[in-house]
C-alpha cells in the first residue's frame, strides 16, 4: 500500500470510517513514516493492549518529556504519577486503591443518584423546551458525579474542571505553546486545591481520604497527581458518550424508538453506542520489548497507536458493523480499552450515560435536534461535540 496513515490527512477529516477501512483492508498493522506504527483490527488492538511490553509510561521518554516542559515541569512531574501512566507493580499500588471509588455498592448507589442530579439540572429548561444537551447535561452530570466521588463542593467544580482539561492535553500528540503554558499553571494549582483537601481528611470514602489513610503510603504530589487525573478522565469521557451516543440515537430513529419502547435495553444499547461512536479516538503504548503483531514484529522501542474508530467497524469482530444494534451481545467494546489499563470506571460511564439516556426519554415523549450538524471541538484525541441542540416535548 503506497499510502500512509497521517493524523493530519484530509480524507481522514472528511470520512474516518472510509479512511480506516482502507487500511484495515491493506496494511492493517501499519508503519508510517513518522515514527510510529498503527493497528485497525479488534484483534491487533486488543493483543497490543493486553500484552506485557506494552508501555503506558510516557513520561519516562526525554523527548516526550521535554516537549511538555522537561522532565521536571510540573504538568510531567505529575504525569508520572498518574495511574494512567504507570506499568506493572506501580500501576497496581495505584489501582488497587483508585478502585475502591467504583466497587458495585458505589455503581448501585449511583443508579439512583444519576437520574436525580438529570431531574434537578432539567428543572431548568422545562419551559424553554430547547436545551444544549453538551452543556445542560453531558459535561454537568459527570462532573457531579465525578466531584461526589473525589468530595469536590459544588462552588469549587468548575474551577477544578478548567484546571483539569488544561491539564488533559499533557496527552496529546502534540502541545502548542499555548496549551504548555496552560498545563503548567493549572497543575500548580490543583496540587494546592488538593494541599487544602488534604488537611480535612476524615473517614469519608472518597478519592482524597481514601489515598490518604491508605497503607500505600502515597505522597501528596501522587494524590494531587491522581485528583487531577480522575476529574478529568472522569468527565471528558462520559460527556462524549452521552453527546455522541445521543446522536446516534437521533440520527436512527428505529433506534430510540426501541430504547424508548424496551428500557432492558440499556446496559447493551451504551456499550454499543460506545463502539458505534467511541469518546475517545486512539490509545498509544510504547514497546518495551519485541513484539508480533498481525503477522508483523514490531520492535522494542516503538510507539504503536490503536484506532478505536477502525476497531470498532472491524467486520471480522463485528456482524454489519456499520449499523447500531443496540440488542447486540458480547460487544466488549475497546474504547474502554483492554488489559492492565481497562478503564477503572467503565461501569460508572455506562450507569451515567444509560441515567442521562433512560430519564430524557422517559421524561420527554419527542427528542429531536435542533441543527442538522452540530459543531465539534478541536480535539487530537476526544470526539466532543461542541454542542448539541435539542427540542423536547413533554
Amino acid at each position: 500500500m503506497s499510502e500512509h496513515f497521517d493524523f493530519g490527512a484530509p480524507a481522514l477529516r472528511a470520512d474516518r470510517f472510509a479512511y480506516y477501512r482502507r487500511f484495515r483492508e491493506t496494511d492493517p498493522v501499519h508503519q508510517t513514516p513518522h515514527g510510529y506504527w498503527m493497528l485497525f483490527r479488534y484483534a491487533d488492538a486488543e493483543a497490543l493492549l493486553k500484552s506485557p511490553a506494552a508501555s503506558s509510561d510516557f513520561p519516562a521518554n526525554p523527548n516526550w518529556a521535554l516537549a511538555r516542559g522537561g522532565p521536571t515541569s510540573p504538568v510531567v512531574r505529575a504525569a508520572s504519577k498518574w495511574l494512567l501512566m504507570q506499568d506493572g507493580a506501580a500501576h497496581k499500588r495505584l489501582r488497587r486503591v483508585i478502585g475502591k471509588l467504583f466497587t458495585p455498592k458505589v455503581i448501585e448507589r449511583m443508579r439512583t443518584r444519576v437520574p436525580e442530579i438529570v431531574d434537578r439540572l432539567l428543572a431548568g429548561v422545562d419551559d424553554t423546551r430547547e436545551v444544549d444537551l453538551m452543556s445542560a447535561l453531558a459535561f454537568p452530570v459527570p462532573i457531579a458525579v465525578v466531584s461526589e466521588l473525589i468530595g469536590v463542593p459544588e462552588p469549587d467544580r468548575e474551577t477544578l474542571r478548567v484546571w483539569s482539561e488544561s491539564m488533559g492535553h499533557v496527552i496529546d500528540r502534540t502541545v502548542t505553546p499555548r496549551r504548555l503554558i496552560a498545563m503548567n499553571k493549572a497543575e500548580p494549582r490543583i496540587r494546592a486545591y488538593t494541599a487544602g483537601m488534604l488537611k480535612d481528611v476524615g473517614a469519608e470514602d472518597n478519592l482524597v481520604s481514601l489515598m490518604a489513610r491508605s497503607d500505600a503510603a502515597f505522597t501528596e504530589e501522587e494524590i494531587a497527581a491522581n485528583v487531577g487525573l480522575v476529574y478529568n478522565a472522569g468527565h471528558e469521557t462520559t460527556a462524549n458518550l452521552i453527546g455522541n451516543g445521543m446522536l446516534a440515537l437521533l440520527r436512527d430513529p428505529d433506534a430510540l424508538t426501541a430504547l424508548r419502547e424496551d428500557p432492558s435495553l440499556m446496559n447493551t444499547a451504551v456499550e454499543e453506542l460506545s463502539r458505534f461512536d467511541p469518546s475517545a479516538r486512539f490509545a498509544c503504548r510504547v514497546l518495551t520489548d519485541d513484539v508480533e503483531i498481525g503477522g508483523k514484529e514490531i520492535p522494542a522501542g516503538e510507539a504503536v497507536f490503536v484506532a478505536f474508530d477502525a476497531v470498532g467497524r472491524d467486520p471480522e469482530r463485528y456482524a454489519d458493523p456499520d449499523r447500531l444494534d443496540l440488542g447486540r451481545t458480547g460487544v466488549r467494546s475497546l474504547a474502554f480499552s483492554a488489559g492492565p489499563h481497562h478503564c477503572i470506571g467503565k461501569m460508572l460511564a455506562q450507569v451515567e450515560a444509560g441515567g442521562v439516556f433512560g430519564t430524557m426519554l422517559a421524561r420527554y415523549p419527542k427528542i429531536e435536534q435542533a441543527v442538522d450538524e452540530p459543531r465539534y471541538r478541536e480535539h487530537f484525541n476526544l470526539r466532543m461535540l461542541e454542542e448539541l441542540p435539542l427540542r423536547l416535548s413533554r
